[in-house]
């Protein structure tokens, strides 16, 4: 497909990952003006009216938008993160179909593959059990369109793929302490012990569990790459490939921001699934997707941005 050529609706445009992905389709030449970022002020997706109302204003569409958040959120929220990400789902899809777009492009997560899936997860196992019951809701909420997508190009011919993403990081992300997920937790958690002379920070869990973390500007030429080159009905890991343990991201966000003080680690509170690791062969096979930023040269990047603007 030649981008150049499209106009692209993207939803969730204006957010952490949708900024960049709009930014990566600028730099290969798309014109600012054939980008249409729906705002959630005027467009709520959870009602079927609106999305076919945007549907007008692309060929493709790159559906970003979602209710997310980090470990409390999941907790606390279960109903709100299952019915806002299925309903956006199922209306997204079916606007699609209905008002005849090119392609759909909608973005799964992690949180989809089942608890205890063998590592790394790879996409034929995809559904092989139930998802950790702590994410399963927004987990599930987002395979909708999964589901939707297949009975959707089975039925009508919908060009529909569906990328699973890691967990993300990078400047622009969300550092509010009650939906922020584990970097940008951390990196606060850690600025604000600084700015109250605290020698410790408290995490939830042991330490131990372990996840993989994808860079945001790596994660958007993914979306760019696969929105150009790839239109088959399997779904498509987006990750680095390198897990890490949580333990070990924050001593390294701690040495990076120059925190001498200790982690307290808060083993009464839940840590999530144990372990997340993708198997990231087939977007390299697929459509030549390999993340090229370190997580130690990222991480800094990310700290610079926080700082410079908080």
């Amino acid at each position: 497909m030649n981008l150049l050529e499209k106009r692209f609706v993207v939803t969730g445009g204006a957010g952490f990952l949708g900024s960049h992905v709009c930014q990566k389709l600028t730099q290969l030449g798309v014109h600012k003006d054939n980008i249409f970022i729906p705002r959630s002020a005027e467009y709520d997706l959870r009602d079927l009216d609106a999305c076919c109302h945007i549907m007008h204003a692309g060929d493709v569409v790159i559906h970003l938008a979602a209710k997310v958040g980090g470990l409390w959120a999941h907790v606390n929220k279960q109903a709100e993160f299952f019915y806002d990400n299925a309903m956006m789902s199922l209306n997204m899809v079916h606007a699609a179909q209905k008002k005849g777009v090119e392609k759909f492009v909608g973005l799964g997560t992690v949180c989809e593959y089942p608890d205890n899936v063998a590592i790394p997860f790879r996409e034929v196992d995809l559904w092989s059990g139930y998802p950790s019951k702590i994410t399963a809701p927004y987990g599930l909420g987002k395979k909708t369109m999964l589901i939707a997508g297949d009975a959707y190009r089975g039925q009508y011919g919908l060009n529909s793929i569906h990328l699973l993403l890691i967990n993300l990081y990078g400047p622009g992300d969300d550092f509010d302490p009650s939906t922020s997920h584990a970097v940008p937790a951390l990196i606060r958690r850690v600025w604000e012990a600084k700015e109250s002379g605290l020698d410790y920070i408290e995490v939830w869990g042991d330490g131990t569990a372990s996840r993989e973390l994808l860079f945001v500007e790596d994660a958007a030429e993914a979306i760019v790459l696969a929105t150009a080159a790839y239109s088959k009905p399997e779904p498509v890991n987006i990750g680095s490939g390198l897990e890490i343990p949580i333990r070990d991201i924050a001593e390294l966000i701690c040495r990076q921001m120059c925190f001498d003080g200790y982690i307290k680690w808060d083993i009464s509170k839940v840590g999530g699934q144990h372990r997340r690791q993708l198997d990231v062969s087939l977007a390299e096979k697929e459509f030549g997707f390999r993340a090229s930023t370190s997580f130690e040269a990222g991480l800094k990047k990310t700290i610079d941005w926080f700082i410079d603007s908080y």
